[in-house]
């Protein structure tokens, strides 16, 4: 009898320390976020004094990258004529289909010499690089450097929301390409199964500017800004980790990928030409968030906004989900409160790939209709992934800032803002092409299709699992 009293009691001491580390865990976590912090005058300043306008052609050009298949091309024909450095810097890195083709091509590149850096957020990091035979035959290799953006520490729980958003690829002093894709089968290459459409633009650095202020420049010093930061550690480095024989196995699977894409997909390795399909360019500006693993200044979200707030005639914007705060809100309203048209795309609630986004715009729908902003949803059957605006004819934004509070005040995050007319338009063109066809928002409850088609049905278990989020996470929406 003693001992089963032992027992229970035992029991019971273990239950408690559960709950109370979950609790320590989750209060840890959402406590330094409840409150947001406002724009600084240093911000408001510093945004006068950036210049997004230019008068002639900068000697950069670039180039709209909208299909998967095309996205995978260029990143690979990048990486094989890349002559002393590669940096990579993804949220989400995996060794699917895709993965191991970029993979492939960074093996191959650290072989012929060149500098290659990889930079990863430390959550995704966890779950798909970590025991990964195949980032392990990277990390491991002479020339190459990986390191993880604020790696899961459980016992500083304080850090667990803050994470690396950013996806840019930089060649030589070459060429980048920037935009809102992670590196992996869902926003690269044309294999089947599941698929999410976004944006990327390229940028060829045509000549140098004299006082080396060009954007790429902007770029490489803002990556160095981050893998520099004492919250990113070095990714299994020791080259011991060649010894093992799942990591050769790896090492040579990719060796023989490599080839094999070299023999199937030629096209891939020609010369870039970039001078010839690319659009000439006056300025380019890079907009970021403060990057230190803490709560952010929304820098982005407020510099974006001041832009459109500019706006002669027309701003369209494009975001995966939207989840506003009334300080965003407000922004909004103040920017469809100007002369300009104002226009947005999101996903249909049945459309939306992320539960969390799904479930605040059908809870916000109204709110956000308030604002005078007119919305279309998307419906097409896949989910939207896509962050970018135009302002007028000359502005075109595209990275990795989704309308939402967590881009705004948690995530590092990026936009290249990019004065082109030609470019404006052609963005203006593909961004219609899924604009036809959307739902156009009547009410916060109601929506219509212009030829007078059915909206996708919201399934029921979709349904229920929204409404459980919002009975149970709703109050974290400045989390999600």
């Amino acid at each position: 009898m003693r001992r089963k009293k032992y027992i229970k009691i035992i029991l019971v001491i273990a239950v408690i320390l559960v709950i109370g580390i979950f609790f320590y865990i989750a209060a840890g976590a959402a406590l330094p976020y409840i409150n947001q912090p406002s724009v600084s005058q240093e911000t408001k300043d510093r945004f006068v004094e950036k210049e997004f306008y230019g008068g002639h052609p900068s000697g950069e050009r670039a180039r709209i990258i909208s299909d998967n298949g095309e996205a995978l091309e260029e990143r690979i024909r990048l990486i094989s004529h890349a002559k002393e450095r590669i940096v990579l810097s993804t949220f989400e890195f995996r060794s699917d289909t895709s993965g191991k083709k970029i993979l492939a091509a960074l093996l191959d590149a650290a072989k012929r010499g060149v500098e290659v850096s990889i930079l990863a957020d430390g959550f995704p990091g966890m779950v798909s690089m970590e025991r990964n035979p195949y980032f392990y035959a990277l990390s491991s290799f002479p020339g190459i450097q990986i390191r993880l953006y604020n790696p899961i520490r459980p016992w500083k729980p304080w850090m667990l929301m803050a994470r690396m958003h950013d996806k840019y690829l930089i060649v030589d002093e070459t060429a980048y390409i920037l935009g809102g894709r992670n590196s992996y089968d869902y926003f690269l290459g044309d294999q089947p199964g599941h698929k999410n459409y976004d944006w990327d633009v390229l940028v060829y650095c045509e000549k140098r500017t004299e006082a080396g202020n060009g954007s790429l420049e902007q770029l490489l010093a803002y990556f160095y800004s981050v893998w520099n930061l004492p919250v990113c550690e070095a990714f299994h480095d020791e080259e011991s980790c060649q010894q093992s024989s799942k990591v050769q196995k790896a090492k040579k699977e990719l060796e023989m990928l490599y080839e094999e894409i070299r023999r199937e997909h030629k096209e891939w390795f020609a010369d870039c030409r970039y001078e010839e399909n690319t659009r000439p360019v006056n300025h380019i500006e890079l907009l970021s968030n403060p990057v230190d693993a803490k709560i952010k200044e929304p820098v982005v979200f407020y510099e974006m906004t001041e832009l459109m707030k500019r706006a002669e005639k027309e701003v369209f914007f494009h975001t995966p989900y939207i989840i506003c705060d009334n300080w965003m809100l407000q922004r909004l309203q103040d920017i469809c409160g100007q002369k300009a048209q104002v226009r947005m795309m999101t996903n249909s609630v049945a459309n939306n790939g992320n539960l969390f986004g799904a479930m605040d715009y059908q809870k916000n729908r109204g709110e956000i209709l308030k604002t005078g902003v007119s919305v279309l949803e998307y419906d097409g059957g896949v989910s939207y992934h896509g962050k970018c605006f135009t302002v007028d004819d000359r502005l075109t934004g595209i990275g990795s800032f989704n309308w939402d509070m967590r881009s705004a005040y948690l995530d590092t995050e990026l936009m290249l803002v990019i004065d082109s007319r030609e470019l404006n338009q052609d963005m203006r063109t593909a961004m219609a092409e899924y604009e036809e066809g959307c739902l156009l928002v009547l009410d916060a409850e109601n929506s219509s299709a212009p030829d007078g088609s059915a909206a996708q049905e919201i399934s029921k278990k979709k349904q229920r699992m929204m409404n459980f989020i919002r009975a149970a996470a709703g109050w974290a929406r400045f989390l999600l």
